[in-house]
């Protein structure tokens, strides 16, 4: 990442809405949350210090991308402007950094923590802070607070808090969740209900605790690769294929041919792993247990495949800095030659069983519309974003592996609703397949993997990479102060920007069709909570 341009706070909120507004900086990719510590003697003019957020920018409109920066040096009180109210995506983003940093963000409308109990004492993120020391383990539950803050500035420059009050007493709420089945994983939805209709929805993401970011911070870059498979897990290759990327870019390394070929093909059968899974999970939500059957009997042959190289079903551990783990399995070509031809010839009976159902079409068609304009300022990529007709693939956008080799669509439909959602994934298994049947008898010859040295050092400076995941944009953003260990790692979640938007989506849906919603953007909560 080249020239991240530094902005004074009191100049940020400003300069953010020329960019959006002038330069077209319509889609905020990533905003991450960053320790840089105290100032020190001899310091460079431009070293970054203090408490701050590094944020990267790109327009849908002509594809140009920023990256800019900024920074306070009060580590007591420390204040930044939001930019919530230009994209959408920093809502959820700035309490993420509000929660782990303990930055307060001047006219954001919700300053509570997302993750961590509203008692937790301190911030884990920051360098200085220990966890444990002020936050013995505790067996009681929570309290569930329903104000909130709002700190407005003042022409004067001060600073005023005002209370919003999230759920009053005379409304009707119910938790949807923590239990796994409601809300795909342990999240909790506390939605506030008019009868059966939906009034409003407050998503709790924190019941997870896996703390990855902060682990990356003392494990070494090899070590690292381990976590990444345990976010999104049904796009373990994916995610892996980032964070080595990352990795690889920033220290000059260029792999072989064969691996690009490999990691392509993984990358796409992975896809089509999630793929099934989702249109299995979908259907059971809706009560159609026999669809649910087909998807699972036939996620089984691809995770087969994956076994007999990776050693592994689920949790893969197979991409490495400078290549993969191990060659291919002599059976792994042919293998994947049978898979196609059967899935190919068997999905229409997913068609006839599922989408064709008259049910399934009445609790699809029209639900949860997610517009063009929402899907970008919040973020929402992956299937959800092209439903509402961004086509955001980065496949196409920024081709990595041999993706520039091979010929496939985009998958883009303009409903936005949940029917939309659910086509643009059984489309994309199809698109999938026809990526993987270029590929497969065209592996070249070469080394799975380049010789690293023992240590591995990544240069100074800061560095991202993309894929497209199996649910949207993974991204990898990685601070490097050339030590053995990353100075800052952060996962841009292709989760957490579609759970920032289920309040928008469902806002006048009926109780029953949140479980429609949330089954179609196929959000991945181990992900969320990183």
């Amino acid at each position: 990442m080249d020239n991240i341009r530094f902005i004074k706070p009191a100049d940020l909120h400003a300069e953010m809405l020329r960019l959006h507004r002038e330069e077209q900086m319509d889609f905020l990719k990533c905003l991450s949350g960053m320790d840089w510590g105290e100032p020190a003697d001899g310091d460079a003019p431009d070293t970054p210090r203090g408490l701050g957020i590094v944020y990267l920018l790109e327009s849908t409109v002509t594809g140009k991308q920023a990256a800019v920066r900024t920074a306070t040096l009060d580590r007591e009180n420390p204040e930044l402007p939001s930019v919530s109210d230009i994209w959408k995506a920093a809502d959820f983003n700035e309490r993420e950094v509000y929660d782990f940093y303990g930055i307060i963000f001047i006219g954001h409308p919700d300053m509570r923590r997302l993750y961590l109990r509203n008692d937790w004492v301190g911030y884990p993120m920051r360098k200085d802070n220990d966890p444990e020391k002020d936050n013995p383990l505790r067996m009681d539950n929570e309290e569930t607070i329903d104000t909130t803050t709002e700190l407005e500035l003042n022409p004067d420059g001060t600073v005023k808090n005002k209370e919003l009050i999230l759920f009053g007493d005379e409304e009707y709420v119910v938790n949807i969740g923590p239990q796994h089945p409601a809300t795909h994983g342990v999240m909790r939805f506390r939605v506030s209900l008019e009868g059966e209709t939906i009034d409003k929805i407050d998503a709790n993401c924190g019941y997870i605790h896996r703390g990855i970011e902060k682990m990356c911070e003392s494990l070494t870059y090899p070590q690292t690769l381990a976590l990444t498979d345990r976010l999104d897990y049904l796009g373990a290759h994916q995610n892996r294929h980032a964070l080595c990327s990352c990795i690889e870019q920033a220290m000059g390394i260029e792999v072989s041919d064969r691996v690009k070929y490999i990691r392509t093909i993984m990358d796409e059968l992975q896809r089509i792993d999630s793929h099934l899974l989702f249109y299995s999970c979908l259907a059971m939500d809706l009560g159609a247990l026999t669809a649910f059957f087909y998807g699972f009997r036939d996620r089984e042959k691809i995770l087969d495949i994956f076994e007999e190289t990776c050693g592994g079903r689920l949790i893969m551990n197979y991409n490495t800095i400078g290549g993969v783990q191990t060659d291919l399995h002599p059976n792994f070509q042919k293998r994947v030659k049978e898979f196609i031809p059967y899935l190919r010839g068997i999905i229409h009976e997913y068609h006839q069983v599922f989408t064709g159902n008259i049910i399934a079409q009445q609790r699809l068609k029209g639900v949860g519309v997610l517009s063009r304009e929402d899907a970008i300022t919040f973020g929402a990529t992956g299937g959800t974003g092209r439903a509402s007709g961004w086509a955001c693939d980065v496949r196409k956008r920024h081709p990595y592996g041999v993706y520039d080799k091979v010929d496939f669509k985009e998958i883009v439909y303009t409903e936005g609703d949940s029917w939309a959602r659910y086509m643009v994934r059984m489309d994309e298994i199809m698109e999938s397949m026809n990526i993987i049947e270029q590929l497969i008898d065209n592996i070249p010859e070469g080394p799975y993997q380049e010789k690293m040295k023992p240590i591995i050092r990544v240069p100074e400076g800061q560095y991202y990479t993309a894929v497209e995941g199996s649910r949207g944009e993974f991204g990898v953003f990685l601070e490097s102060h050339g030590d053995k260990t990353p100075y800052r790692l952060h996962f841009r979640s292709t989760g957490l920007p579609l759970v920032s938007a289920v309040d928008t989506i469902c806002r006048g849906a009926k109780i029953a069709d949140l479980i429609a919603i949330g089954g179609t953007l196929d959000y991945v909560v181990p992900d969320i909570d990183r």
